[in-house]
């Protein structure tokens, strides 16, 4: 199981830890066929399902095995970037499965994921250190603040930084981690982890000045040239952005906490193809990135967030596991952790 980086799990049973490690074995070999055509017979497939149903199998302490793995791994690199993001699998297909809740569309059901993947600035996969998994309430009835995941996140991956030392942790997400909550959050802990996140709202400075507004008034810094990856339906392209770069004062979210000074960054494509919508980035960071190389760093590891889209796609279309038929929302959290190991 050194492969998947799940090695020294324990279930208080030696014959069910030698099934999961043969489980893990036959998924890893076998990603995109189903459980039973992976275990290769029919008392395979058995001893499978009744693994995934035991209550002995706790997918968080499987996961949190494939964490430690991912620490060993990171600890010689100087700087790994730890991307989040959420995705939903669609089980509308299989209405039996009992514990699945709502999606997007409320026509839709099943669950949402949302896990935080370790990449090299080079792009290498090292692991996933944490993941949310969850089923919406009916309309109307309490359901958990999903805005908190990203707080969370943010408190594993500093957790994690205040444990390796040698190595600086940059958490990376797009415009929903966008909260001040988390930059709060992030000043307490004194950063002991790096955050970048994608703005999504449309902030004032301390000053009452629009933030965005205040950067566009800048000097531009230079021009960054990349090809664009490209996305399902559609062809790679060549971009061509430009760079301004400021820093800003926010003021206190609340009357006893502090102002938080940010660097803001602005990405901006000024003449896309015909037909084609502007690239534009809107990217906030405590660091205080002086120099062109600093942002065109922050900028380039930003970019690395597409991999979290292709984590995904191996997830759903490699892995197949909107396909799992498994019963019960228990089931498949403890199946889809395992995936989330081979993804």
């Amino acid at each position: 199981m050194g492969c998947t980086g799940t090695g020294g799990i324990e279930l208080g049973d030696v014959r069910r830890t030698r099934r999961l490690i043969k489980l893990v074995e036959d998924l890893s070999a076998r990603p995109t066929g189903s459980i039973p055509l992976a275990s290769g017979g029919w008392a395979e497939t058995k001893a499978a399902y009744r693994l995934l149903d035991t209550e002995a199998l706790d997918w968080r302490e499987l996961l949190e095995v494939h964490t430690e793995r991912t620490r060993e791994r990171l600890e010689d690199q100087p700087v790994v970037l730890c991307l989040q993001d959420t995705t939903e699998l669609d089980f509308t297909s299989q209405p039996g499965i009992a514990g699945l809740g709502r999606l997007s569309h409320e026509a839709q059901h099943g669950l949402y994921v949302h896990p935080t993947l370790v990449v090299t600035p080079e792009g290498v996969a090292l692991g996933v250190i944490d993941a949310w998994m969850w089923a919406r309430q009916p309309k109307g009835q309490p359901d958990v603040k999903e805005s908190t995941r990203w707080v969370e996140g943010y408190t594993i991956v500093a957790d994690l930084a205040e444990r390796t030392p040698a190595t600086r942790f940059v958490y990376v997400a797009d415009r929903e981690g966008d909260l001040r909550a988390l930059m709060d959050a992030a000043a307490q802990r004194a950063h002991a982890a790096d955050w970048l996140v994608r703005a999504q709202h449309r902030r004032k400075t301390v000053s009452g000045d629009k933030l965005w507004s205040q950067v566009e008034k800048t000097d531009p810094l230079r021009e960054v040239k990349f090809m664009l990856p490209a996305p399902p339906g559609r062809a790679a392209r060549r971009v061509r952005q430009t760079l301004y770069r400021d820093t800003v004062t926010l003021p206190a979210l609340r009357k006893a906490a502090p102002e938080g000074t940010v660097t803001a960054i602005l990405v901006r494509e000024e003449q896309p193809p015909a037909g084609e919508k502007p690239i534009v980035w809107r990217l906030l960071t405590h660091r205080t990135a002086e120099t062109l190389e600093a942002v065109v760093e922050l900028i380039d590891w930003y970019r690395r967030r597409w991999l979290v889209e292709i984590f995904f796609r191996i997830l759903k279309s490699g892995c197949r596991v909107e396909a799992l038929q498994l019963g019960t929302l228990e089931r498949l959290e403890r199946a889809l952790v395992i995936y989330l190991i081979i993804a």
